[in-house]
């Protein structure tokens, strides 16, 4: 058996883009947070996760100007080594403030981010319990830790009640959910997952990837529902709200120390680039400053949930500005993904196994510099191209 065989018999790409219908790798001319440029025609950009906007505002791009001109574009080295700069630091202490915990830890992308605390916290005798619709950073940072990964129905805390039940009394147990769900855009129940991980001894991992900059005034899951005190760990990414690139996550000062000297992604990484650094210590600036991006974001977020529902969409359950449209069999949704391409209006198309046979959907997303007349023709585009696939 050659082991290219599965390389050489994979022909969904072929396929899809036999029909031309083919939704992926899209190049892009230009992209100008709410429009993006594609063969020199505009679209309106309801697909990116600048839920702030800020990967235009004259601040960030500054900052991250100066940064390119004062260290350059790499650091060339990990952490351990050349790679620390004060800024690093600085941005640690500042990020650990801002979700309030103790310490932070940066590193250079999110999916290391997870990738690294979890395989370093979850060890030989361990189990950690994920929830079904936890992003796959989680699920490979949970495969690459020496423990044993259960996983419990969505949303489900009886299910996971059960699995907890079962830990071994000589095995840690750490529970890892998303703060926000990115395909669903429904919020963890943390309440109830707090109160189950005190019950059982087990700790509390929350990824608030698409949380900061969008709950708890932008700080995140747990400080929406005033449980900072009673999650264990918080991770969040730069490449979201913070309007760049990399991760961090938040915790017990001795807990964050440790992951410091054992997450082998942070270990054997080039460290993140002074640009990037300093567009998020940018972005943060402006998010403890300026409340008024994040309430713009929820103005927009309500207003695009009600017009799809009062249209007949199936939007699902979600409670934040991530919005999938559910629209059902995989190559219906890309035909109908590329009605809206056509007529001017960027999303994302997500077929199974991403999700269940039969689910496919448009994940669409919103951000507080939207004008009310792009987020209107977004939903005239919607209905003209629900009614034509009989959608609605």
């Amino acid at each position: 058996m050659d082991i290219f065989q599965k390389c050489f018999d994979f022909d969904l790409d072929r396929q899809a883009m036999e029909k031309g219908i083919y939704p992926y790798f899209q190049p892009l001319d230009g992209l100008e947070g709410t429009e993006a440029v594609f063969n020199g025609r505009k679209l309106i950009m309801i697909g990116s996760n600048n839920y702030l906007g800020l990967t235009m505002h004259p601040k960030v791009k500054e900052a991250a100007r100066k940064g390119l001109e004062e260290y350059g574009p790499s650091c060339t080295g990990s952490r351990f080594l050349n790679g620390t700069l004060k800024l690093h630091n600085e941005l640690e202490e500042r990020l650990a403030a801002f979700v309030g915990k103790d310490a932070a830890l940066v590193f250079s992308t999110g999916m290391q981010t997870n990738l690294g605390a979890i395989s370093s916290l979850v060890d030989r005798n361990d189990i950690v319990i994920a929830d079904k619709d936890d992003h796959a950073s989680i699920v490979d940072g949970c495969r690459l830790s020496m423990g044993e990964m259960k996983r419990y129905i969505h949303a489900d805390l009886d299910h996971l009640e059960r699995i907890l039940q079962k830990v071994p009394s000589e095995s840690g147990a750490m529970v890892i959910v998303d703060g926000v769900f990115s395909m669903g855009g429904d919020i963890a129940d943390l309440p109830g997952l707090v109160k189950l991980c005190e019950k059982y001894g087990a700790r509390l991992y929350v990824d608030d990837a698409h949380s900061i900059g969008v709950l708890g005034d932008g700080h995140g899951t747990a400080w929406h529902f005033g449980l900072t005190d009673k999650v264990d760990i918080i991770m969040g990414t730069f490449s979201k709200s913070f309007a760049s690139l990399g991760g961090f996550v938040a915790g017990h000062r001795d807990v964050i120390n440790y992951i410091k000297h054992t997450a082998r992604s942070f270990m054997f990484s080039a460290s993140l680039p002074a640009p990037n650094a300093m567009a998020a210590l940018a972005a943060l600036d402006i998010m403890e400053t300026e409340p008024e991006h994040v309430q713009r974001l929820w103005d927009n977020a309500n207003f695009m949930m009600k017009g799809f529902r009062e249209l007949g969409f199936n939007i699902g359950k979600t409670q934040t500005p991530i919005i999938p449209v559910i629209i059902g069999e995989d190559e219906v949704c890309f035909r109908f993904w590329k009605e809206l391409f056509d007529n001017g209006l960027y999303t994302n198309p997500v077929i199974s196994p991403a999700v269940p046979e039969g689910m496919a959907l448009l994940r669409t997303s919103y951000m507080a510099t939207h004008t009310k007349d792009q987020l209107q023709r977004a939903l005239d585009i919607f209905e003209k191209a629900g009614k034509k696939f009989g959608i609605i």
